[in-house]
């Protein structure tokens, strides 16, 4: 009796070795200003004229190198920064991939440029620091939702390489992510199943933007490869905001999945207790790892 129950404290003991040595672990970091010296167009110097990445690093042998940003919605007029910032920060992190929460600028104060500027500075700002926050500046991606998803779309089809004469390192790197992960997204501006809310507030009184944002339009073969989730029940932002924007990336051949579950209302973030649409995270999971996005960096 005795051996076997030395056996079964090894045994205990060995699996919780395996545990701590080989399950990811995070470090979170806190909060970095996306510009030190103050962001460009700023209107004063209150916390929202302020943008940042808080910043939740997947350490430990489970650490995939992986990285990415995460824009919470709220309409371009608040950010839902709890069950679409912090929570998906933490599932990021259980399956090695770090974290980086875009505190973005936004309405009343805030209309184009200044999201996108952030969201844009976000991903050259973690690519810059790729080889501090051991993350592959070949695997950073963006995941959005709602509104967050309307201006991870704009990443992914408003871009440029980078300047390589700017004074500011950061501004010499790339600010295309490698992939994105779209959430019930605001897509279309045009059509009549945008949000409205979400449109006024991105383009404020300047109309002329609705169709260069209208994401469906500006799709092209060097978009990122894209995972989209929906419900047909989703009365806020309608799930075509996401099929219109697969038919456009199907018609530029870049490789996308889209899930659009039956039941769920707007704005479930993981959808814990949500039959059926719980399951998109391990299907996006399994989309991150079948991409090559979740290799383990040696």
């Amino acid at each position: 009796m005795r051996n076997k129950a030395r056996s079964r404290t090894a045994g205990s003991l060995c699996m919780l070795i395996f545990f701590l040595c080989f399950q990811p672990a995070a470090t979170a970091l806190g909060a970095e200003y996306l510009w030190p010296e103050g962001a460009p167009g700023a209107v004063g110097k209150e916390s929202g004229d302020k943008p940042t990445l808080t910043v939740h690093l997947a350490r430990g042998r489970g650490a995939t190198g992986c990285g990415v940003i995460v824009c919470p919605g709220g309409g371009y007029f608040m950010l839902a920064d709890n069950h679409e910032g912090k929570q998906i920060a933490a599932w990021l992190n259980s399956f090695g991939v770090s974290a980086f929460i875009l505190r973005y600028r936004h309405a009343p104060r805030y209309h184009h440029p200044a999201p996108l500027k952030d969201a844009q500075r976000a991903i050259r700002l973690v690519r810059s620091r790729a080889k501090k926050w051991r993350v592959d500046p070949a695997r950073i991606g963006i995941i959005g939702f709602s509104a967050g998803g309307h201006l991870a779309s704009s990443t992914g089809t408003h871009f440029d390489k980078g300047n390589p004469e700017a004074k500011d390192p950061v501004d010499r790197e790339s600010c295309r992510p490698d992939f994105m992960i779209l959430g019930y997204p605001v897509i279309s501006f045009t059509e009549p199943f945008t949000h409205v809310g979400s449109r006024n507030n991105f383009i404020g009184g300047n109309t002329a933007l609705a169709e260069l944002f209208s994401n469906e339009k500006q799709v092209t073969a060097q978009t990122p490869p894209t995972f989209l989730l929906h419900t047909s029940e989703d009365r806020v932002v309608p799930p075509q905001n996401s099929v219109v924007f697969y038919m456009a990336l199907l018609k530029a051949g870049v490789p996308a999945e889209l899930h659009i579950y039956e039941k769920g209302p707007h704005g479930v973030g993981l959808a814990k207790k949500r039959p059926g649409i719980s399951g998109w995270p391990a299907s996006c999971q399994a989309w991150l790892g079948e991409g090559g996005f979740l290799k383990k960096k040696r």
